[in-house]
């Protein structure tokens, strides 16, 4: 795994922006989408993502069932209110599409997981679709990636049709974002592809009428991929209407995610795979003698509250708006590091299954909403 550069083309930022990317560059004129250079893999390492991400995959499911067996929601900070109905999303299989396990990768080829977005992980269409032309405008179809991303959304959408409530699937994110409304048009337009009616409202949009939630028409929502945290709704008042909700609608993703994109999962993982090489040590509270350890807030998102902790002493934190809920400690990683930074390793996972990648750079250590997506190839 190694950098390799190019010579960027000179209308690069039109090329992307024509096909719908409109964030490559920041409002500091900070690159985000990284042109000029990117990580080249080998067939193997591929492999070694593909079967790290199945094998956490299953073992995350296997962990979901401990928590809930094992009534301890509680530890995850998840309100009693909305317990009952998360279990019940379980228990009855509610319907799922995505996730995104972060890996760190050191130089002994050693995959662990840093954590898991599990309910509202972005960058699907830069890893989807920029990456994937990116790639065919520079090696056209000498190359190859490890990256099947669009075909397994349409296909996990073609599947989950025949288990929505009602004849329109919505999709809403807040409007606020370009970043999340061009995600959520992107699986919007798989699932357009895999023969599925569809109907964009903001989070702000919805409606409720005493008995289900409805749109701007009125019309009742039965089926809604929402790109917008459990751990935002629940601490709503709109979330008490969930559990009243006649139709019963599918939230998707489900409300069990919210034990997995939780960072208490880590610690959970942990206690029941002891010393698993795909794992760090974490714990609840940090044991005394782990001396190198990163402290995380069991819900912050973009890297928010976190402190890395080496031989005792903080050595790099950021701050945020995280934090009441309580933290986990997990053993340090040694990131990947080349002259152009650090790099984390996003893998997808779509339907069940491993489909692809993304890199995150960071010129610091913490990976945060600064993090610059790099492309790869596969020689």
């Amino acid at each position: 795994m190694q950098i390799k550069r190019l010579q960027k083309d000179s209308n690069w930022q039109e090329r992307l922006e024509n096909i719908g990317f409109g964030y490559h560059t920041d409002e500091k004129n900070q690159t985000y989408w990284v042109e000029d250079y990117y990580y080249s893999i080998t067939e193997k390492e591929a492999d070694q993502v593909f079967e790290a991400t199945n094998e956490l995959w299953e073992m995350c499911l296997k962990a979901v069932e401990h928590v809930i067996q094992n009534n301890r929601l509680d530890e995850f900070k998840i309100p009693k209110f909305i317990q009952p109905y998360l279990i019940d999303t379980w228990e009855n299989d509610a319907p799922s599409i995505y996730g995104r396990f972060d890996f760190a990768y050191d130089k002994n080829n050693q995959i662990k997981l840093l954590e898991f977005n599990a309910d509202t992980p972005t960058s699907l269409f830069e890893c989807g679709v920029v990456q994937w032309l990116w790639m065919e405008n520079y090696f056209g179809d000498t190359k190859d990636q490890f990256n099947s991303v669009h075909d397994k959304l349409i296909e996990t959408w073609k599947m989950l049709k025949p288990y929505l409530k009602g004849d329109t699937l919505h999709f809403s994110c807040v409007r606020e974002s370009l970043e999340d409304l061009t995600n959520i048009e992107y699986l919007r337009d798989c699932a357009i592809q895999a023969g599925i009616n569809t109907k964009l409202i903001y989070v702000d949009e919805i409606g409720w009428n005493n008995v289900n939630f409805v749109d701007l028409e009125e019309q009742p929502i039965t089926d809604i991929f929402k790109l917008y945290p459990w751990e935002w709704m629940v601490n709503e008042l709109f979330a008490y209407n969930i559990k009243n909700d006649e139709t019963n609608a599918n939230w998707i993703e489900p409300a069990w995610k919210m034990i997995l994109s939780n960072k208490a999962i880590l610690a959970v993982l942990w206690e029941m795979y002891p010393n698993h090489p795909l794992l760090l040590e974490t714990y609840f509270d940090t044991p005394n003698e782990m001396k190198n350890f990163v402290k995380k807030p069991l819900l912050s998102r973009e890297g928010a509250n976190i402190e890395v902790v080496r031989d005792g002493k903080i050595t790099e934190q950021t701050t945020g708006e995280y934090g009441d809920e309580g933290f986990i400690y997990q053993a340090l990683a040694e990131l990947h590091h080349e002259e152009t930074g650090y790099s984390i390793i996003g893998s997808w996972l779509i339907g069940q299954e491993a489909c692809g990648i993304t890199f995150r750079e960071s010129d610091q250590f913490i990976t945060t909403d600064k993090s610059r997506f790099v492309p790869h190839i596969i020689e």
